[in-house]
């Protein structure tokens, strides 16, 4: 290997939509038919790292995604690499002897390794985390100016809901207006101390690529849908209102209506689509009938609610069958992780370690320390002589516990340690 190599490395939360991204106006800029409103996931549970070097060695752009290496031909991945590249300053670091000037980024290639710590391609958001972390990385490493909103827009191009992973808290995408998408951006509505209550279960239903991906189930959908273009005029510009309403005044009542909503929206506008789109599967519909409190099914979660009064739970799908539920506090968190635990049981030789994933010590709030303390959960009250209790064990792979978190981070390299690429090679370690 010739010469120097200069590295960065970062790491950059997922997001889950609340008001739903679902349909393209533009396909190759990737501009959307609506806004959308997302929270951002702490990104000590869920979260792409990036590593990326450059070194005149290097003879052409690689990646390695999750150990193995894939092509940087597409169009998304060139179109995140030339717009860094074209906003590209100058750099220098005395002591390593290294000095870049502006117009030679462009003939400089580069190495990306990335890893997510949560299963990609199944409807959590992996494809905005890797994106949003490529584009922050590559910033850093070529020294560019860009603030979050304006480095939104160019991750956008690589995947639509990455303009979110690029704040932490509640962030909103702007649809935009222009033709050039150059309004289409992400902005904070919220940081993440704003509404810090919030407790974030998600239960992994099946970590299995999706069998449409977002990119092919919103084109159908865009071409065949009806109830989508009814959505994106008439429905959503409201309830981005009312939504942005409620996480400004911790009004959990609305947020979680709001929220249960969309998500029923989305998933109806996907089966409007020709051919339908199915992204939900038995165990998520049986989550739905267990979590909605609006659901005409009478389920225990439905009675919980009432019996509080209000809505102690929100529920929200995105294209993927994995369930993502928010609860309003710490307490609720702890109640619905029993339900949960109650409904969906680890098998008897399962280490709890393995089985709740994430902020941990929400087991302790929930008093379960190991299977048999899942063994001996009773019936949710609001169960008892009413729903025979049912117990599918099997059918959750797992489940995280979070919160909202903050956005993209720039790792400390003083040893090298947190690399994904070797120091003297630019190779994966």
């Amino acid at each position: 290997m010739a010469g120097w190599i200069h590295m960065v490395t970062a790491r950059t939360p997922t997001n889950i939509a609340v008001i739903k991204y679902w349909g393209k106006r533009d396909e190759s800029l990737i501009l959307p038919v609506n806004d959308s409103i997302s929270v951002t996931l702490d990104p000590e549970h869920l979260c792409t790292t990036t590593t990326v070097a450059v070194s005149p060695g290097f003879d052409q752009d690689r990646m390695w995604l999750n150990g193995k290496e894939i092509s940087l031909s597409g169009g998304r991945y060139q179109n995140c690499l030339r717009e860094i590249r074209a906003r590209a300053e100058d750099f220098e670091d005395n002591e390593r002897g290294i000095k870049i000037a502006k117009q030679d980024w462009q003939k400089l290639r580069v190495h990306i390794a990335s890893y997510n710590n949560f299963p990609t391609a199944a409807g959590l958001a992996s494809s905005a985390a890797g994106f949003a972390c490529l584009v922050f990385a590559l910033a850093k490493l070529m020294n560019a100016k860009e603030d979050p909103s304006q480095l939104s827009a160019i991750a956008r191009q690589g995947s639509g809901s990455a303009c979110r992973s690029l704040y932490g808290g509640f962030v909103k995408w702007i649809m935009g207006k222009e033709e050039n998408g150059s309004d289409s951006l992400a902005v904070q509505l919220v940081d993440e101390n704003h509404w810090d209550d919030l407790v974030i279960i998600i239960a992994v239903v099946s970590s299995r690529q999706k069998e449409t991906s977002s990119t092919t189930g919103m084109r159908d959908t865009v071409e065949t849908s009806m109830l989508l273009q009814h959505r994106a005029k008439e429905v959503v510009p409201k309830r981005i209102v009312k939504m942005e309403e409620a996480i400004q005044n911790h009004d959990f009542s609305s947020f979680a209506q709001l929220t249960c909503s969309d998500s029923n929206q989305f998933h109806a506008v996907c089966l409007d689509t020709c051919p339908p789109i199915f992204y939900m599967n038995d165990t998520s519909h049986r989550q739905i009938i267990l979590l909605h409190p609006c659901c005409r099914i009478i389920s225990c979660i439905e009675k919980w609610n009432r019996s509080e009064e209000s809505p102690q739970v929100a529920y929200t799908f995105d294209a993927g069958p994995n369930a993502v539920l928010i609860a309003r506090n710490r307490k609720t968190a702890a109640l619905l992780l029993q339900r949960m635990l109650y409904f969906f049981p680890p098998s008897a030789d399962t280490d709890m370690s393995s089985y709740v994933l994430g902020d941990k010590s929400i087991l302790k709030d929930a008093g379960i320390q190991g299977v048999n303390d899942v063994e001996a959960l009773p019936p949710p009250p609001e169960m008892k002589d009413k729903v025979p209790a049912q117990r599918n064990g099997g059918e959750v792979s797992y489940f995280i516990c979070t919160r909202p978190g903050r956005g993209p981070l720039l790792l400390s390299e003083a040893d090298g340690s947190l690399a994904l690429l070797d120091h003297s090679t630019g190779l994966p370690k």
